[in-house]
Order: structure tokens, then C-alpha cells, then sequence
């Protein structure tokens, strides 16, 4: 695989080159380039750079020696500083992919990795930032074989992966894991199994007793339905109605609201993939923009999926788009359906996205990962 995402410290790398995101001028920055100069060795690659470089304008990139890396070579791309998207940042971040990729071409480097460029200290946004990496290294290698990682190391990331894993895990085993045992088993088995369950739980005895008592009839006051022992002062039972009269009432508003959405529902229900999508981005108020880039879908794909509303996505495409709108599992296997797939318990692509959605975690590298450490065909890569 020539393009691979990582979890890792890419000081620790053991490829030929590793990218640093490196300032204009030879100072060195927060984040990823001190990281890389302490490891390096500070003092000897500061001269270096001072000595054989110099300045550099945002955009370009230059190579010097590893030092005490395990890497042979730094590639340094001199990131843009993201002020709001209309100063030419873009143009100035796919240039550091570029230049960096020419560089390690010319130098007849073999595996490089790559930081999420200008993504930390200088601003440029996550996903964004990823979509445009993403773009350039695909283009790259219509035409090389070099082995590329990207390498997605922060505080955040790195919390992340270490607590979803085991969550992660047990809902694999829970959805995929029952799947097989029902095909091998049948119902009967997990009938038995959810008896033993029910009947294990601290309130099951409190819910048989609930089952069994007599419904309340309205000629009743408080005090009447109370045991003997127990009692409710006079003044205080109008008190409780009350807040019975509040709580139908919020749940009079709440169901008043669930008949709206589900009126709205209705009236798409012959509506295709396309159409579905665009319904769903708009009642939740979000940009198309928004929702390719946390999808990191090309635009050009996005664009087809707007314009044409018989358009017919691929799968994984779909499944990307329900992470990038934020649906619910719910939303996600309405939209699916509408372009004739499901999200099959029998396949752990299917069940990593369903936890990923089911638990609110719209990311996509750190899912693209997830996919990686289980063996399975990343999506992003």
C-alpha cells in the first residue's frame, strides 16, 4: 500500500524522509517543528539551516540532513498561516505537498511521512486540511510508487484512539460476533440469553411488582393510593398534580414536535439519494461546503450527487456523507436505503461506521485509522 495514515510521532519514523512544518524565516515554530528540531538535534539543525537556507517564502520547501533522527532526511514545507480561507491559503498548502513529494522524488528518497500540514500552529482546518493532503498525494502517485504515511499525532487523536479502542472492540463483538452466533444457534439461543439478562438486572424484581399493580383509577386521590403507613399532606397532593399538569404538557409540546418531523419525513418519502441528502444538510442547518469537506468527499463527486438527484454513489462514498452530515443511525439507514444499501451486521466496515455514527464521532481520519488497526480497507487511503 503506497499511502498509508498512522497514529504515531513522526520524529519516531523510520522512513528515509520525514516533513516538518517549518516557518518562512530560520526560526523554529511551536508544535510539530520544535517537536522535530528537539529531536533532531536543536542547536546542530538551526545552524544548518541558518547556514545552507536561509529565508524561504511560504509554500516552497527545502531538504537537510536528519541528524539524530531515525529518518536520513527533513523535508521542511514552509507552511501558510490560515487567516480565512481568501488570502490564497489553499493554493500555498498544496504547493508544500507538492514541492516536498519533488523534492523526495529528486533526492531518490523511497517513504516519507507527512504531519497534517499548517493544521496545528498555523490554523488551516482539520478536515480540510486532510482533504487537500488527501488530493495531492493521490495525484502524486498516478506516477510514483513512493510510500507515503500520514502521520495524525496529537493530544486529542491520541486520547481518542485509546479510549474508543476497547468501546470500540465490544461493540464489534456485540453486533458482529451475535450475527454469527445467531446463524449458528437461532433465535432460541438469544431468546434464552435476554431472559437471563432481564432477570439478572438490580430492578427486576421492582419491575415484575410494577407489571402486576392495578392500574390508577381517576376517582383515586393520592393519599388513597399510598400504602398505610404512608402519607401525603392535603396541601401538598394539588402540588404533585401540578407537576404531573407541567410534565403532559412538555410532553404534549414534545409530541406536537415529533409529529412535525415525522410529517416533514413523510413528504420525502419518495425522495432519491440526492435529494434525501440535500433535505437532510438543510433541516440541520449546515453548509454543503461543511459537509464534504468532514466527509473528505471530492468536490467534484459532491457536485455530481447535487446536480444529478438519480445520481448513485458508491457505498463507502454514502457512508462517508452520513459521518460528514452527522446523521443519526436512524437518519444513516433511511439515507443508505434510498440507494439500495444496509448496513449489514456481518461486516465490520459496516459496524465501525454504525459505532462511529451511533456514539456522535464524525471523524474521519480517526475512523480511517480504526479501519487500519482491524485490518480492513481504509477509505480515505
Amino acid at each position: 500500500m503506497p499511502f498509508k495514515i498512522v497514529r504515531n510521532d513522526i520524529t519516531k519514523m523510520h522512513t528515509e524522509a520525514i516533513v516538518n512544518t517549518a516557518n518562512d524565516q530560520p526560526t523554529v515554530g511551536t508544535g510539530c517543528d520544535h517537536a522535530v528540531y528537539q529531536a533532531a538535534g536543536y542547536e546542530e539543525l538551526l545552524a544548518y539551516r541558518r547556514e545552507h537556507i536561509g529565508a524561504v517564502k511560504e509554500g516552497d520547501a527545502f531538504i537537510t540532513p536528519g541528524f539524530r533522527l531515525p529518518a536520513k532526511y527533513i523535508i521542511h514545507a514552509v507552511s501558510p498561516l490560515f487567516i480565512d480561507g481568501n488570502h490564497g491559503e489553499e493554493e500555498l498548502l498544496r504547493s508544500c505537498y507538492r514541492k516536498s513529494l519533488e523534492i523526495a522524488e529528486k533526492n531518490g528518497i523511497r517513504s516519507v511521512a507527512f504531519p497534517l500540514i499548517s493544521t496545528g500552529g498555523f490554523g488551516y482546518p482539520k478536515e480540510e486540511g486532510m482533504r487537500i493532503a488527501v488530493d495531492e498525494i493521490h495525484a502524486f502517485l498516478l506516477k510514483s510508487d513512493l510510500q507515503i504515511y500520514l502521520v495524525v499525532f496529537d493530544e486529542k487523536a491520541t486520547r481518542m484512539g485509546k479510549s474508543l479502542y476497547p468501546d470500540l472492540e465490544t461493540y464489534i463483538d456485540l453486533n458482529y460476533v451475535q450475527e454469527k452466533r445467531q446463524e449458528e444457534y437461532g433465535d432460541a439461543y438469544y431468546a434464552a440469553r435476554l431472559a437471563r439478562e432481564e432477570a439478572s438486572r438490580p430492578d427486576f424484581g421492582r419491575t415484575a411488582v410494577l407489571a402486576n399493580k392495578p392500574a390508577w383509577r381517576p376517582s383515586e386521590s393520592l393519599s388513597e393510593m399510598m400504602p398505610a403507613h404512608m402519607s401525603v399532606p392535603e396541601e401538598n397532593e394539588a402540588a404533585v398534580f401540578d407537576e404531573e399538569e407541567a410534565a403532559a404538557f412538555d410532553e404534549e409540546e414534545a409530541f406536537e414536535e415529533l409529529e412535525r418531523k415525522l410529517g416533514e419525513r413523510m413528504a420525502h418519502m419518495s425522495d432519491t439519494f440526492p435529494q434525501y441528502l440535500l433535505y437532510l444538510i438543510e433541516e440541520k442547518g449546515m453548509e454543503n461546503a461543511e459537509v464534504y469537506k468532514r466527509a473528505i468527499v471530492n468536490k467534484k463527486v459532491f457536485s455530481k450527487i447535487k446536480n444529478n438527484p438519480e445520481y448513485h454513489p458508491q457505498k463507502l462514498t454514502a457512508l462517508c456523507l452520513c459521518i460528514g452530515a452527522k446523521l443519526t443511525l436512524d437518519e444513516s439507514k433511511d439515507l443508505l436505503a434510498r440507494a439500495g444499501y444496509a448496513l449489514s451486521p456481518c461486516d465490520k466496515t459496516d459496524i465501525i461506521f454504525s459505532y462511529f455514527i451511533e456514539h456522535g464521532i464524525y471523524d474521519m481520519i480517526e475512523l480511517d485509522i480504526q479501519l487500519e488497526e482491524h485490518g480492513l480497507p481504509c477509505i480515505i487511503t
